[in-house]
């Protein structure tokens, strides 16, 4: 098994009501999962190619829940990676060299038995984790847009987070509402000011850096 790390930042949105049911063992809010994801890597490696300052992003799709499985992805990778690096981040994403179940690019890789050619396309993402806010476009594949959530009756920005000691993705996720729409082989429709998660990530081949994460 190759060896890799990869610490960065994580901006998603799924369809599911705020919190998202998946982070407590509960089914999705309206019986599917659709999601859309984007990561910043800040610094990272795989063996010795290093990923520092690459992009990656994710088009996710399930019928039911997804631990039932029969569901559908897309990953586009940053066009600026070389051969290697493309390479690298392609099986990372796949949950290759990756411990059984350690990472969420494995569990969702496994369960997504439909998957869509690699895109490699520019990708613009902005994410501020503590200010609860982002924006992600992927060339002709989707865009996300993300806000605090707001108090229905004052307006007033609302902050919460989930907490995961023992997740496969992250420590601690700051909670917003986005809304993304999809042009690309995998069709999401319902993520309307639906759940959306921003968060820092130290992964590696057996799952989150306990000692790093925040």
């Amino acid at each position: 098994m190759t060896d890799w790390q990869i610490h960065g930042r994580e901006l998603a949105n799924c369809n599911c009501a705020y919190g998202c049911p998946c982070q407590f063992n509960a089914l999705p809010t309206h019986g599917t999962c659709e999601a859309v994801v984007a990561f910043a890597i800040d610094t990272g490696f795989y063996g010795d190619t290093r990923l520092d300052g690459l992009l990656t992003a994710a088009t996710y799709k399930w019928p039911g829940a997804v631990h039932e499985g029969n569901g559908e992805m897309q990953i586009i990778i940053d066009p600026r990676a070389d051969d290697a690096q493309r390479t690298a981040l392609e099986r990372i994403m796949t949950g290759a060299d990756t411990a059984d179940m350690a990472t969420m690019w494995w569990v969702f890789s496994a369960m997504a038995p439909r998957k869509h050619e690699t895109l490699y396309r520019p990708i613009r993402m902005e994410v501020d984790i503590a200010a609860r806010t982002g924006v992600i476009a992927v060339e002709g594949v989707f865009e996300t847009r993300a806000e605090p959530i707001r108090n229905p009756v004052t307006g007033a920005e609302h902050r919460a987070r989930i907490d995961l000691p023992h997740g496969f993705e992250y420590n601690i996720a700051e909670v917003g509402s986005g809304t993304s729409r999809t042009f690309g082989a995998v069709e999401i429709s319902g993520n309307i000011d639906s759940y959306a998660q921003f968060c820092e990530l130290h992964l590696s081949q057996n799952g989150p850096i306990r000692d790093i994460a925040a």
